[in-house]
C-alpha cells in the first residue's frame, strides 16, 4: 500500500474546495433547514466528472480508482455530508450496478449520462419491513410475455422522488430464496412506477430518501441485470463496494467535526488561556484524532484491495462498521468542545452531530456489519 497521495487526488481535493466555497457551503444551513434536495448542484458535479468517478472514460466516466472516490467523498462530506451522501450513492450504487453487471447494451445505453448526471442515480433494495432483513422482500416481479410486472414499494431510497433512474431488486421466486430475487433497470416515466412519501429526517436533510412505489408496472426483459435470480447475490456485492463509501463519507464528517474542533479550540479562550491548553480538551482531541486516523487507514485498506480486484468483504464491512462508529463518537465530542455553541446552528458541529447517525444504520446497520466480520474471521 501506498500511503501517499496521488496528483489525482490533490488536484480533486482541491477542485472540490474551490466549487464547495461558491457552489456548497453558502447554501448548505438553507438546504439543511428546508430538508432542500439541490438536484441542479449534482449536474455541476457531474461536469467536474465527480457523478461518474469509477466510470470507464470510454463510457463518458472519469476513469478513476476506489482512492480518488474516497477522496471525493471525504472532501464533499466535509463540506455537507449531505452532498457526500448522494453523490456515494449515486456512483456506488445504481451506477455501480449496471457498470458492474449490466452488459454492453445496457452500458452504453446508461453509463455516459449516470456519469455526467444527464440521469440521478436511485438504487431500490429496502422495503418497510425488509430493512436488514432483505431476503425476505415483498415486492415482487411476475413474467408477462417479454416483460416483467412489477408490484410492491421500496423505501429509504436515496434519490426515491428525484431520480431519473432506479436499479430496483424485486423478488421473481420463493420468499427467503437468496436466488429468488432479479434486478431490473426501470426509467422515471416508465407507467406504474412513482416516487412517494419523502422522509422528514433528524440529519443529511439535504439529500432527499423516499419511496418507490410499483403498481403493474412493465418492464422489458432487455431492462434485467445478469440474470433471472442473480439480484440479491449482485446485491450484497455492490454492498461490499458501497460499504467503502459509507465508510469515507463517515471519514469526511469526522475529519470536518475534527478539523472545526482543533481551530475552535485555539481562539475560544477561558481563564485566561485558548481551551487547548487544557488537558480536558487536549487530550479529547488527541483521541478524535487518532480514531480518524484508524478509520482513515481502515479505508486505504479496503480501498487498496478494491483498486486490486481482490475480494473485500471483511474490510469493507470493518472500514464501514469502525468508520460509522468513529464519525458519530468525534462529531459528539466536537459538540462538547464547542459548549453551548456546539449545540446551535451558528456552527457547525451541530450538523455534524446530526448527520453522523445515519452512517451507523445506511448500508448496513453496525450490528449487520458485526455479523458479515463475524462470519468472516470465523471461516
Amino acid at each position: 500500500m501506498n500511503f501517499n497521495e496521488n496528483e489525482n487526488q490533490r488536484m480533486i481535493a482541491d477542485m472540490i474546495r474551490d466549487f464547495g466555497a461558491k457552489e456548497i457551503t453558502p447554501f448548505r444551513k438553507e438546504w439543511d433547514d428546508k430538508q432542500y434536495f439541490p438536484k441542479e448542484l449534482f449536474k455541476k458535479l457531474g461536469e467536474l466528472g465527480l457523478m461518474g468517478v469509477l466510470v470507464p472514460t470510454e463510457y463518458g466516466g472519469a476513469g478513476f480508482g476506489y482512492d480518488e472516490y474516497v477522496t471525493a467523498i471525504v472532501e464533499l462530506s466535509k463540506l455537507d455530508p449531505s452532498i457526500g451522501l448522494s453523490m456515494a450513492a449515486h456512483n456506488s450504487l445504481c451506477t455501480g450496478h449496471i457498470m458492474m453487471f449490466g452488459n454492453d447494451d445496457q452500458k452504453q445505453k446508461y453509463l455516459p449520462k449516470l456519469a455526467t448526471c444527464e440521469m440521478l442515480g436511485a438504487w431500490g433494495l429496502t422495503e418497510p419491513n425488509t430493512g436488514s432483513d432483505a431476503g425476505n422482500m415483498r415486492t415482487v416481479a411476475v413474467k408477462d410475455g417479454d416483460h416483467w410486472v412489477i408490484n410492491g414499494a421500496k423505501n429509504f431510497i436515496t434519490h426515491g422522488v428525484s431520480g431519473d433512474v432506479a436499479v430496483v431488486i424485486a423478488r421473481t421466486g420463493d420468499v427467503g430464496d437468496s436466488h429468488g430475487m432479479t434486478a431490473f433497470i426501470v426509467e422515471r416515466g416508465t407507467k406504474g412506477f412513482s416516487g412517494g412519501r419523502k422522509e422528514d429526517k433528524l440529519g443529511m436533510r439535504a439529500s432527499e430518501t423516499a419511496e418507490m412505489i410499483f403498481e403493474d408496472c412493465k418492464v422489458h426483459e432487455s431492462q434485467i441485470l445478469g440474470n433471472v435470480g442473480e439480484g440479491f447475490i449482485q446485491s450484497m456485492k455492490i454492498l461490499d463496494g458501497g460499504r467503502i463509501s459509507i465508510a469515507a463519507l463517515s471519514l469526511g464528517i469526522a475529519e470536518g467535526a475534527l478539523e472545526a474542533s482543533i481551530s475552535y479550540s485555539k481562539e475560544r479562550e477561558q481563564f485566561g488561556k485558548s481551551i487547548s491548553k487544557f488537558q480536558g480538551i487536549s487530550f479529547k482531541l488527541a483521541d478524535m484524532a487518532t480514531q480518524v486516523e484508524a478509520a482513515k487507514l481502515l479505508i486505504m485498506k479496503a480501498a487498496d484491495l478494491k483498486n486490486r480486484g481482490e475480494k473485500v468483504t471483511l474490510v469493507s464491512a470493518q472500514a464501514k462498521y469502525y468508520a460509522s462508529e468513529v464519525c458519530v463518537s468525534v462529531s459528539n465530542d466536537a459538540v462538547q468542545i464547542f459548549g453551548g455553541y456546539g449545540f446551535t446552528k451558528d456552527y457547525p458541529v451541530e450538523k455534524y452531530y446530526r448527520d453522523s447517525k445515519l452512517c451507523t444504520i445506511g448500508e448496513g446497520t453496525s450490528e449487520i456489519q458485526k455479523m458479515v466480520i463475524a462470519r468472516e474471521v470465523l471461516k
